[in-house]
């Protein structure tokens, strides 16, 4: 690494399991791994699963989406930087009905700004890393 590289993680189970970090420093740029809903090891409003794993209930999907934006937000400021410096998000989301009716509020209160600055896309996907979660957003910063 050169003297402008830096990585950061939160110490969560998942990411020795899984092998990574949550963000990586490269030049001016940061990446942060896919953020999702959790307070240390704790997931923050899980949605509920059936017997089989299936999420029954969607309606957690904002607040899951304000806690990976304070996840980011908290990982920027590690590297001096803010939401005001991410240029790019993906959005994964398990059910994009449920997304589309809270991301636009959730987004704007994160970024500060009725209109982000940022570009964006959103994918469904029919699983995340566990099965009470129901969105996963990846960030690129420029500072």
């Amino acid at each position: 690494m050169s003297d402008t590289d830096q990585v950061e993680s939160f110490g969560v189970p998942w990411e020795e399991d899984h092998g990574y970090v949550q963000a990586v420093r490269r030049g001016d740029t940061i990446y942060l791994s896919g953020q999702v809903a959790h307070d240390g090891a704790r997931l923050v409003a899980p949605a509920p699963v059936d017997d089989a794993g299936q999420v029954t209930d969607f309606a957690n999907t904002g607040e899951q989406l304000r806690q990976c934006y304070a996840n980011a937000a908290e990982l920027l400021g590690r590297f001096g930087a803010s939401l005001g410096d991410v240029v790019e998000e993906v959005i994964y989301v398990r059910d994009i009905e449920a997304a589309g009716a809270v991301a636009g509020p959730v987004r704007r209160a994160a970024y500060g700004r009725p209109d982000p600055q940022v570009a964006s896309t959103v994918i469904g996907t029919p699983r995340l890393a566990f099965p009470e979660l129901l969105v996963e957003v990846r960030f690129t910063a420029r500072l």
